[in-house]
């Protein structure tokens, strides 16, 4: 476990230093500067940078960015509900489209969900990708941390070569481009950045067997640490005119776009090796009953 915790190459730290004077466009930690409540105002709660989502048997809650984005990163510190969270979903999310689900059937949308568990038994943290509509691309894994005592850092990285999943900044999940392989990416669609908290007892603990015990509600998700480092794209912005926006050129150079972010480092592919053979629950791939023949991706992983 040691070796998967280790800490940043030097050559990662120096990267880090170095992008500083590339082009992020947005980047800032202020809930209100990036974001806004966007239902069940009521079940906000502000506590100084601090933010709270309740959830209760009349309503959940969320919030959503004031603006889109097309490549970058985005990154929330989340402190999960505590206790007994059976049948919560705390989730965290890209979505393109004006819609808080997205758009119309070809959206796209990259997902964290937190399933909430009884008390003593671990979170699972489900990621999805929708993809031109179609999702079904879900991965389970439990965390080597207990969410709910602590704020942990969970962000998505999406450039031109890659989405990437990653919990305090240890990467969970890649996917990687593949459109020469005749695969969809995700490279032409602003996208918004939302968070909620609902009930979803019907399948969210194991698998919707245990329900939402109403008794020790309300249930609260705290976030703070807001961070958008992405290109925004202007709502009226035609997908064309956002793409070239986002893309670097010989006079714009994005910190996404170096080549360095083409893919994992060297210490970061260990990490998600490490993840993923002691962590991993469920995955969609490896699902022959859902799917009887494995979906195309999975055999260019």
């Amino acid at each position: 476990m040691a070796t998967a915790f280790a800490p940043l190459s030097m050559k990662l730290v120096f990267f880090s230093f170095a992008v500083a004077i590339l082009v992020g466009l947005v980047s800032s930690s202020r809930f209100d500067e990036l974001f806004q409540p966007s239902w069940a105002l009521d079940h906000v709660v502000y506590e100084g940078e601090q933010l709270n989502l309740k959830l209760d048997n009349y309503s959940g809650a969320g919030f959503a960015s004031k603006s889109k984005y097309l490549f970058g990163k985005t990154a929330i510190q989340i402190k999960l509900v505590e206790g007994d969270s059976a049948g919560t979903v705390t989730a965290f999310y890209f979505v393109g489209g004006t819609q808080m689900s997205s758009d119309g059937p070809n959206h796209n949308e990259f997902d964290f969900e937190f399933l909430g568990n009884t008390t003593g038994e671990p979170y699972l943290v489900q990621t999805n990708m929708y993809l031109n509509g179609v999702g079904n691309r879900e991965e389970r894994l439990n965390l080597w941390f207990d969410p709910t005592t602590d704020f942990h850092t969970y962000s998505i990285l999406w450039n031109q070569r890659q989405v990437v999943f990653m919990v305090d900044e240890t990467p969970i999940r890649v996917y990687t481009n593949k459109e020469k392989k005749g695969l969809p990416f995700p490279k032409d669609q602003a996208m918004g950045v939302y968070s909620s908290i609902w009930n979803a007892d019907d399948w969210a603990t194991q698998g919707g067997r245990v329900k939402t015990d109403w008794s020790h509600a309300p249930f609260v998700a705290s976030y703070k640490g807001f961070e958008i480092d992405a290109c925004e794209c202007p709502g009226t912005a035609a997908a064309e005119e956002n793409v070239n926006r986002c893309s670097s050129s010989r006079e714009r150079r994005y910190w996404w776009d170096e080549p360095i972010m083409a893919e994992l480092g060297l210490h970061q592919s260990h990490q998600l090796l490490w993840v993923r053979a002691n962590q991993m629950v469920y995955e969609y791939c490896t699902d022959s009953t859902r799917f009887p023949i494995a979906p195309p991706e999975c055999d260019h992983r």
